[in-house]
């Protein structure tokens, strides 16, 4: 997403929350780097992840904006490659969603972790709080070596750079045809809302918490 769209997002979010305009002034940034999971693949204008999250931010009273630098059918390799340009606008906390894929691609799980590794290095120098949304090596085509490798990457990754964990981005979403799209791979707009409402509580730690933490998971 280029810089101008990425401040149009925010501006058209804040404006949706109904906000004051001195809260609007000063809203806490949520940004999101992900791939077509969070940027809403086939789901209509208003209906994706980043968009629910805003809204099930703002149910719980929260003066935040949640700006999408996510890009259909990035891999970690091309959202590292765009960083600077997804973080224009700076965010006080990140949430990294992707690696679903490199896993697609068989991409080398040490090529993932290294990518990652970079992106939270990348996003915690800029002062950002990070939450490490991970991915699973799902299709039962994928044999158990590379599973068991690629699985490995998001804990490690959380526990090295003691970030938060939410250990798979579709949990609850995938198989369950009510949530999730006719492939089996992207959340229909229930399930946007779902994940939203399941990681806003966590959104929310992250926000408060200081810059020096503990690694936790979800629950």
């Amino acid at each position: 997403m280029s810089g101008a769209r990425l401040f149009a997002a925010f501006l058209s979010l804040a404006a949706l929350a109904g906000l004051p305009p001195s809260a609007q002034a000063q809203p806490k940034r949520v940004l999101i780097i992900g791939d077509s999971l969070s940027a809403g693949y086939n789901l209509p204008e208003g209906t994706a992840f980043p968009w629910a999250l805003n809204r099930r931010l703002h149910m719980r009273d929260r003066n935040v904006a949640v700006l999408d630098a996510s890009e259909m059918g990035d891999t970690t390799g091309d959202a590292l490659e765009r960083l600077p340009k997804a973080f224009a606008y700076g965010a006080d906390a990140v949430i990294v969603e992707l690696g679903g894929n490199d896993m697609l691609q068989q991409e080398d799980p040490a090529v993932v972790y290294r990518n990652l590794d970079a992106i939270v290095r990348y996003s915690k120098a800029r002062g950002s709080r990070v939450i490490l949304a991970g991915m699973l090596s799902y299709p039962r085509r994928r044999d158990l070596a590379y599973k068991l490798r690629f699985d490995w990457v998001y804990p490690t990754l959380a526990a090295q750079h003691k970030v938060a964990l939410y250990p798979f981005f579709l949990d609850g979403v995938y198989n369950n045809p009510a949530l999730i799209q006719d492939d089996n791979k992207h959340p229909n707009v229930l399930g946007s809302d779902y994940i939203a409402a399941r990681m806003a509580p966590m959104v929310e730690r992250t926000l408060r918490a200081p810059e020096r933490r503990r690694y936790h998971a979800w629950r």
